[in-house]
């Protein structure tokens, strides 16, 4: 966290997390639709797998929503059962006052 003065608002980087294959040449952060029709046309459809994996609510905050997205990242990169999952980061810069 970087703080600019005291009476400014902190500016926070905070890492977002997607879900890829290590075959996939876009970038799902900025090239998502050709990501999606890549990943879907090799059988992959990870966007669906990342969906039923996620353990999530419609009572929850957007926070922790995030966090239970990060974390079921984390399950499938961690259990990777066809070798080709990979979690890709990229930072994301926010202005909390």
């Amino acid at each position: 966290m970087i703080r600019q003065s005291s009476e400014s608002p902190m500016i926070e980087q905070v890492p977002l997390a997607m879900l890829t294959t290590t075959d996939n040449p876009y970038d799902p952060f900025t090239q998502f639709d050709a990501w999606k029709v890549y990943d879907d046309d090799q059988g992959y459809h990870t966007c669906e797998y990342l969906a039923r994996i996620t353990l999530t609510s419609g009572v929850l905050s957007e926070a922790d929503e995030n966090l239970a997205i990060d974390d079921a990242i984390d399950e499938i990169v961690a259990l990777n059962v066809l070798g080709i999952y990979k979690k890709v980061l990229q930072l994301d810069t926010t202005v909390n006052k």
